[in-house]
């Protein structure tokens, strides 16, 4: 690997990469992951050499993400509906790339709707920007597998760049990105760096690799829906129904399709703090189940990683205490609107900004409830309320003197109350994820009626499954939409990015 490098003072590079022109977009796509390929092995056999003792002098190794880069010189007129796949204004564009393989549809895409609306080409080259050795590693492959006691009493960052937060950040999706003079706008939503740093937060909190993960996401708080979930999986793969070709549980243990049910792969010993579950289909248009435990933080704390894998939509199935006399254990809540006192996010959307329902979702949610209840029209609201969902960061607000947090809840219409659903919404909004929330009523603190053991056990046996299956209708009928409807021009600010 080292027969051909280029030396720069004591740093070793592989050869430069001059940016080419493309109009074709397979042949760009196949570009990024031929340069991501080379750029790492190259950093994993510099730190094989290293990790045996073979460098003899001071050197550093180091080599560079590849990247997209436009130059739009007019203003192009594109279709008004879009809400992606085109840049705003002239000028020049960039964005680094990693693992281009897990994003070659993704990729395709993307750079195909800018050939197609810009016509003009994209280049691919080699960026400034360096991979870090942790980085650099496949999935199962770490740096500290292979570190010995003489090197840990070495400087790393001596020999290779590791990562670093002062380019790990959101800026982008922020809105608070200011480029230095010359530099090129942001095309993509997030850097390389910080999609490397999702993608290993990833496969740490849900035990499963990014490459498993589905377009379509649903989040729950509750084991309940994901014992359901595995057994309607595992039933629908062993009947062949719906297009799905495997199951993967924590630990990337696989049940494939067909009768003998074949399952490859050992369980864990031990479950991770989120585990995720994916029911696979062809082109990632399956489903993603992930049990994120209770509290705003935990919710904050997938969705900031799983929205680096643009996916299609996320949806919240939770529970939640329902705030009216009319309400009835076991009764949905369609939110359309969040009173956000959760305060994980203050510092990144601040709570002036509204986060409003997405027309395309309301709809999904509401037909998924008719078709699996078998009720409609004015029937449904015998089931089914919608309103304003308030999530809060204190699960023992009841503690507390009541008089002023009603009189919060009466003033904002509240009709339901949790921890997670208003997190998801926004995260979704900031990180631009089609989202919605449908909650399942397990208890009234107002009247009476609290989650105490035994209290809403005949709840749990009726109105889980149903509820887990609305979530999954209303996911199919999303599937079935076109792309650009989906992706709501409600989610894009002023500016932004070309890619989704």
């Amino acid at each position: 690997m080292f027969d051909s490098t280029d030396v720069l003072g004591n740093t070793v590079l592989p050869p430069v990469i001059p940016y080419a022109s493309f109009t074709d977009a397979r042949a760009a796509v196949e570009r990024l992951v031929q340069i991501y390929a080379r750029n790492t092995a190259f950093i994993r056999d510099g730190f094989s050499r290293y990790a045996k003792g073979e460098f003899t002098e001071p050197q550093r190794v180091r080599a560079y993400y590849p990247a997209i880069r436009i130059q739009v010189n007019t203003y192009q007129e594109v279709d008004s509906r879009l809400s992606y796949g085109h840049v705003v204004e002239p000028g020049s564009y960039m964005t680094t790339v990693t693992q281009p393989a897990l994003y070659f549809d993704y990729l395709l895409e993307q750079i195909g709707l800018l050939l197609k609306n810009h016509g003009v080409p994209v280049e691919i080259g080699e960026s400034s920007m360096p991979i870090p050795l942790h980085f650099s590693f496949g999935d199962g492959e770490y740096v500290e597998a292979v570190y010995s006691d003489k090197l840990l009493g070495e400087s790393l960052r001596d020999h290779f760049d590791v990562p670093e937060l002062a380019v790990t950040d959101d800026a982008i999706v922020n809105g608070t990105w200011i480029g230095a003079a010359g530099q090129p706008q942001p095309l993509a939503p997030f850097t390389a760096p910080r999609v490397d740093y999702s993608l290993h937060r990833l496969q740490h909190y849900t035990a499963t690799a990014p490459e498993h993960f589905q377009n379509f996401v649903l989040f729950t708080n509750y084991q309940f829906y994901v014992d359901e979930f595995c057994q309607w999986a595992k039933e629908s793969l062993a009947q062949g129904e719906g297009g799905y070709t495997a199951l993967v549980e924590p630990g990337n243990v696989v049940t494939l399709a067909g009768a003998d049910a074949q399952r490859v792969g050992t369980p864990l010993m031990r479950g991770p703090q989120m585990p995720s579950y994916h029911l696979v289909r062809d082109k990632h248009m399956g489903i993603t189940l992930i049990n994120i435990g209770v509290g705003p933080s935990n919710a904050k704390t997938i969705t900031d990683h799983v929205a680096v894998l643009r996916p299609s939509a996320w949806l919240m199935l939770g529970h939640c205490a329902g705030l009216r006399t009319t309400q009835r254990l076991g009764d949905y809540v369609l939110a359309h609107g969040y009173v956000r006192q959760d305060h994980v996010l203050d510092d990144d959307l601040p709570t002036w900004v509204p986060v409003p329902p997405l027309a395309e979702i309301q709809i999904a949610l509401e037909q998924a409830v008719a078709d699996v209840s078998g009720l409609e029209g004015w029937e449904l609201k015998r089931i089914m309320r919608t309103g304003t969902v308030a999530s809060i960061d204190n699960r023992n607000w009841e503690l507390r003197d009541h008089h002023e947090p009603v009189q919060r809840l009466s003033q904002s219409r509240a009709i339901a109350l949790d921890m997670e659903s208003a997190t998801i919404a926004a995260n979704g909004f900031r990180f631009r994820v089609p989202y919605g929330t449908l909650l399942c009523v397990s208890d009234k603190p107002l009247h009476g009626e609290l989650k105490l053991p035994g209290m809403a056990s005949d709840f749990y046996r009726t109105q889980v499954g149903q509820h887990l299956h609305i979530g999954i209708r209303a996911l199919e009928l999303l599937r079935d939409m076109p792309k650009e409807r989906l992706h709501s021009r409600k989610l894009r600010s002023f500016i932004e990015t070309a890619f989704k």
